[in-house]
């Protein structure tokens, strides 16, 4: 195995393994979101299934980037620091 082939193997790696690291934190985010109904995570969940790249990278623009839950959680931890 040449250094082009090992290279080349590193790079493919770390793209799958990025890939699945992704889609991992898209699922988790998913099912933690409150705002999202039943229906809501069921139809994400089947686009990132049915089209997985094209899924994730508009998840990923859909996304807010605040949510009401991460306010919550802020101003819980922010409470908690200041004690």
């Amino acid at each position: 195995m040449n250094l082009g082939d090992w290279l080349w193997a590193m790079s493919a790696f770390f793209f799958w393994f990025m890939a699945i690291w992704i889609f991992i934190q898209i699922f988790a985010d998913i099912f933690r979101r409150r705002d999202l109904s039943g229906a809501g995570k069921a139809g994400w969940i089947l686009l990132l299934f049915v089209l997985p790249l094209l899924g994730a990278l508009i998840y990923l623009i859909a996304r807010p980037t605040m949510t009401e839950q991460d306010r919550q959680q802020d101003a819980a931890r922010m409470q908690g620091a200041s004690m």
